[in-house]
């Protein structure tokens, strides 16, 4: 009877442990959906800002009334809501000086 009961409780671990798996896979196929969904949105956002982008750029012009070269300038959004554009250079050391403030905080 001991013998009989231990048979009886590996079998239900075992089919307990292959409905996990199952419901397992089935929660990885829904993950692996949800991840190229977000993928293909991600990449259409980034297109649509790449096109506005070159839209502004566009548009833009200095001075002299000759248009503003997108390599050596880029859009800035402040905190405030306010947008510069603002060269390159000057964005990466801002970048650099966000990160080390972030970096203090988090500390």
């Amino acid at each position: 009877v001991a013998a009989q009961k231990c048979r009886k409780r590996k079998l239900n671990a075992i089919l307990n442990l292959e409905e996990d798996v199952c419901n397992l896979q089935t929660q990885k196929e829904s993950l692996k959906k949800e991840h190229s969904q977000c993928s293909k949105s991600i990449n259409q956002i980034k297109q649509k800002l790449n096109n506005l982008y070159h839209d502004i750029f566009s548009r833009l012009r200095d001075d002299q009334g000759r248009p503003v070269n997108p390599c050596q300038y880029v859009i800035h959004c402040s905190s405030n809501g306010s947008i510069f554009i603002i060269p390159k250079h000057l964005a990466k050391s801002e970048q650099k000086q966000d990160n080390r403030k972030e970096q203090e905080t988090k500390a």
